[in-house]
């Protein structure tokens, strides 16, 4: 099974991804992870995509994806969930990875991105703070 995890910045999708993989062997990617798989970009992508179309019915990967160009990626029959947050909840989640100290540059990026996922086709939506994780690791758990 492929499980897809995409939002914006501080949503919470590797908190997520960390519940997913307490329940679950899996192996984990985030953002270019899969350069690790050779030393050229080009062929790194082209086996990450390899090794993730033979995971739809084989072995679990997460792929938690911050950057929408890395949604292609995703193979037909991968699992798709979309974490989402408050403007205001990942502005402050930002400023603590800043020493709490959030530079107008950086919150008016923030502003111009949020909802950049929102229309994303998806299976499952978490809504950070709001939605129970452990309920959405019982899902998945179940689509096995």
């Amino acid at each position: 099974m492929v499980i897809g995890i995409f939002g914006e910045s501080c949503t919470g999708k590797s908190t997520l991804a960390e519940k997913i993989a307490a329940s679950l062997p899996c192996e984990v990617f985030t953002g270019k992870d899969y350069l690790r798989l050779a030393k050229n970009e080009n062929i790194a992508k082209v086996m990450f995509q390899k090794k993730l179309n033979a995971a739809v019915n084989g072995e679990n990967i997460i792929y938690v994806i911050s950057e929408k160009e890395h949604l292609s990626l995703l193979p037909e029959g991968a699992l798709r969930i979309l974490v989402t947050a408050d403007l205001e909840l990942i502005k402050s989640r930002f400023a603590q990875r800043m020493r709490g100290n959030l530079p107008a540059p950086v919150a008016a990026m923030l502003e111009m991105k949020h909802g950049c996922f929102d229309a994303e086709p998806h299976e499952i939506n978490v809504v950070s703070g709001e939605t129970d994780l452990d309920a959405v690791v019982t899902q998945i758990n179940a689509r096995r």
